[in-house]
């Protein structure tokens, strides 16, 4: 999360892009925090580590996509 909004919102980045969404189901989440995010809802927390291993792996499936298309 980049920033914490009014209203239980809060603004997220992934790959660039930005996001508003609700926070109402992890109210415990604070600005630096990964969250897991389904349509437009923060739905659970992950542990840095393993949101940087994931990310990395993400990275590296479209990178492998990229490869393989014509």
């Amino acid at each position: 999360m980049v920033e914490l909004r009014d209203d239980e919102q809060a603004l997220v980045e992934l790959g660039g892009l930005r996001k508003a969404i609700s926070v109402e189901l992890v109210p415990e989440a604070r600005v630096g925090d990964y969250v897991i995010v389904h349509v437009g809802h923060a739905i659970g927390m992950v542990d840095p580590d393993e949101a940087e291993r994931t990310l990395a792996l993400f990275g590296e499936m479209a990178e492998a996509v990229k490869g393989a298309t014509p």
